[in-house]
């Protein structure tokens, strides 16, 4: 089959891109469209003792200004990510900050305007007398006694706390230990950083009381049900929301944010459009961020290095107020702990705390990045101490194939799994054994070299149920209509693949459908990497429903027997004959009943798959400057099967590039003493460029998964999980041979690593 499963199929909507004919969301502003702007507070922590937009609302052009006072019929942004078994109350972002703001970047104004530069110009005229307060910045010390409070009327700024797991068996396990292991690692705050920043086009229709918004996101049905009932409170059915096309998501792109309701307000007060384009500095300030925790783990082991137990006590930045989806990220994390390990028994402490910095929530992985980083690291500090080579310390350790299913000390069920074949098979490739020479030629030239890897595990595509529709067109194309979002994963073609697999019919002859809740009833949208292994299977079942009714039509009308109807080229035909019927003929043929030539199935996963695999990574560092190269990067991955290996490893290898810019580079830094962001720019935050990725070896593994009738397990989001570890430990391979550190934070910029190896130099020197 030319473009079924498993094929190399070209992405089909990469013609539009390249052309320059996407439509992102500011590509569709009309011009008549009001600019909106808002007034962003430049305070981490201030109070509001006063604000006029009297001059303001009489500049030219002008047409609102909204306040908090303006403003007090919307509820705030939500927060619906409470994990299980914990009160917590939520300290959710109002629409527009009133008396009190708690970041830099809070909104206490939306400005409207018939052009851009008027609604700048009348925000710049909006007095308002601001009260500094006392702020906090970092997470380990706002938990301190006598930190200053970001909500005042709290004794603390402990949000939450949990745990997890079986604390007694846990503290027994490390009281037999023959060795323990500690180290406290650092998930650094991040940035999501996507081409398209958000964007929304608000449209009122005065006939129907109804609103239409257009924004970039990852899934417009959560949007609209959000909006509707919970911020704007209007009938569901008088909202529309459109997505468009997305230039990246990464898990920030999921949530409702203040923009897209006061767009909405001010579209149905001025009976105009009106339009929000965030600038790049401004995204910055006003999308969510994410990671930054603060963990110590400690491992038990027995005399002859088996793992005995697992302690963790982490500290999670929620920032100012708790996002969509926040207080639930750690909570998932914490249950992948484990990795691929047979740990007996865990115990995990998780406290959140309020800062006076932007709201964190998911972004790419949620959790299981922190997660995989915290257990390989750990792991790979107990080889160092025991002096027991890093693979061996995990091949005694792995879960076996036949343990499958394997239930977790945190309760995770994987359903298959072979850990042991994937890293063999990882070290293969990379020359593993010919480690050794390859550092005698680096030390020749004076750089360290180092080696290090990752075997991580994820737990993905559980979020559902997702509905996939399909009708056959009169002119022969199928028509998709799914509620998933594509972000530039390439859903277009994947759908197309399994549309193929079972019609036989070229890309071409596929149209996908989505974003669109007036088009489509439902849709879980995109996160998670749930696209193929919930949507994907929706697909699927939708084309089985939609053939046999085709298989019907075209035995009637081709007056022969079912069992003898085949699908060939685009046409319906009797196998083994010459008669057959194009798919264009068969939708206009008088035999076909309208109902028939349209099929739907819906997929509600009923538990999380596992993707999981190796990375490896192969570094040099130059002792004189601190600066990294990856010089070798390998990664073997399970992902149950694959559907196309272009857009695989397409998603494997930008994944990786995210999880090596943690590693080596980005880090979004608060001065502690103004509460200000640091880096606010890209020219201040540090993205990876092409000329800081490595040329990757990527290859799959797969064991089927027993979760979804495809056996698919998810990929999105596992580049980015293995690839911090498989990084660090590389680069602490390299300075522990050199210098014995133990271990260095993520960034290991070359300022952190010149530093680190200079004080190596001086201990060895003494």
């Amino acid at each position: 089959m030319k473009f079924g499963v498993s094929q190399a199929v070209t992405r089909k909507e990469d013609d539009a891109f390249i052309r320059g004919n996407g439509r992102y969301v500011a590509d569709l502003v009309p011009p008549d469209a009001c600019r909106a702007v808002l007034l962003r507070s430049p305070h981490a922590h201030a109070r509001v003792n006063r604000i006029d937009a009297a001059a303001a609302r009489a500049m030219p052009g002008v047409r609102l200004v909204l306040t908090a006072a303006d403003t007090t019929d919307l509820g705030p942004l939500p927060c619906f990510g409470i994990p299980p078994g914990v009160t917590v109350e939520a300290r959710e972002s109002p629409i527009l900050a009133g008396d009190i703001v708690r970041h830099v970047g809070d909104a206490v104004a939306f400005i409207v305007a018939d052009t851009l530069d008027q609604a700048r110009d009348a925000a710049e005229a909006i007095e308002v007398d601001w009260e500094s307060l006392p702020h906090i910045v970092d997470a380990v010390a706002a938990l301190e006694p006598g930190a200053p409070r970001v909500w005042t009327d709290r004794a603390d700024n402990l949000a939450f706390e949990q745990m997890l797991g079986d604390e007694a068996s846990t503290a027994a396990a490390f009281a037999q230990a023959a060795q323990t292991v500690a180290l406290t690692l650092v998930n650094q705050r991040l940035v999501t950083n996507y081409l398209d920043t958000r964007a929304v086009l608000a449209e009122y229709d005065a006939a129907s009381e109804s609103i239409t918004l257009t924004l970039g996101s990852q899934g417009s049905h959560t949007l609209k049900k959000v909006l509707a009932k919970a911020i704007l409170h209007m009938p569901a059915d008088r909202l529309h929301v459109v997505t468009p096309d997305v230039g990246g998501g990464f898990g920030t792109k999921i949530f409702p944010y203040r923009e897209y309701a006061l767009c909405a307000v001010a579209a149905r007060q001025l009976g105009r459009p009106v339009a929000w384009v965030a600038d790049r500095m401004e995204h910055f300030v006003a999308d969510t961020q994410g990671r930054d925790n603060v963990t110590t783990a400690k491992l038990a082991l027995d005399d002859k290095g088996r793992f005995l137990a697992l302690s963790v006590d982490t500290v999670c930045d929620m920032g100012a107020y708790l996002s969509f989806f926040a207080p639930y990220i750690p909570y998932v994390g914490a249950g992948m702990l484990p990795g691929v390990y047979d740990i007996p028994t865990c115990c995990i402490r998780i406290r959140a705390a309020y800062t006076n910095t932007v709201p964190v929530d998911a972004y790419r992985g949620a959790g299981r990045p922190e997660a995989a980083y915290v257990i390989e690291r750990l792991v790979d500090a107990a080889a160092r101490d025991l002096a027991i080579a890093p693979d061996m310390l995990r091949k005694r350790n792995f879960i076996k194939p036949q343990a499958m299913p394997y239930r977790t000390a945190t309760g995770k069920v994987y359903d298959s799994g072979e850990f042991a074949g994937h890293m063999t098979r990882a070290q293969e490739i990379a020359d593993w054994k010919g480690f050794n020479r390859r550092l005698a030629l680096s030390k020749k030239t004076g750089k360290l070299r180092g080696i290090g890897l990752a075997t991580y595990i994820e737990a993905c595509g559980a979020v559902g149920p997702e509905t996939a529709k399909l009708t056959l067109d009169k002119n022969g194309v199928v028509t998709v209509l799914i509620g998933s979002q594509s972000t530039g994963q390439g859903h277009h073609t994947a759908y197309a693949q399994l549309i193929a697999e079972q019609l036989d019919v070229a890309p071409e002859q596929v149209r996908v459908v989505q974003g669109d809740t007036r088009l489509i009833a439902s849709g879980a949208g995109t996160g998670g990497s749930s696209s193929i292994p919930c949507g994907g299977v929706a697909t699927a079942g939708a084309t089985k429903r939609l053939a046999d009714n085709l298989k019907d039509i075209a035995a009637d009308a081709l007056e022969a027997s079912v069992a003898d109807i085949e699908f060939a080229g685009g046409q319906v035909r009797i196998a083994g004959t010459d008669r057959a019927l194009s798919l264009a003929e068969l939708a206009q043929s008088p035999k076909a009943d309208p109902t028939r030539l349209t099929a739907e199935d819906t997929f509600a996963p009923k538990a999380a798959t596992y993707p999981n695999g190796t990375h490896l990574a192969e570094v040099e560092i130059d002792a004189d400057t601190g600066h990294v190269d990856i010089v070798n990067y390998v990664v073997v991955d399970d992902f149950g099967m694959t559907l196309n290996p272009l857009l695989l490893e397409g998603q494997v290898e930008g994944g990786a590039v995210q999880g090596i810019g943690q590693a080596l580079m980005e880090r979004t830094v608060y001065d502690t003493d103004s509460g200000q962001l640091i880096t606010a720019s890209l020219l201040d935050y540090a993205l990876p460029r092409a000329d800081d990725t490595p040329g990757f070896v990527f290859e799959t593994r797969n064991v089927r998964c027993a979760t979804n009738p495809l056996g698919v397990k998810g990929a999105g989001e596992a580049g980015t999980i293995g690839a911090c570890p498989a990084v660090i430990n590389a680069v602490v391979d390299a300075l522990w041979r050199a210098y014995r550190i133990r271990h260095v934070d993520m960034p290991a910029t070359p300022e952190r690593l010149w530093a680190a190896i200079e004080e190596g130099k001086r201990l060895h020197t003494m």
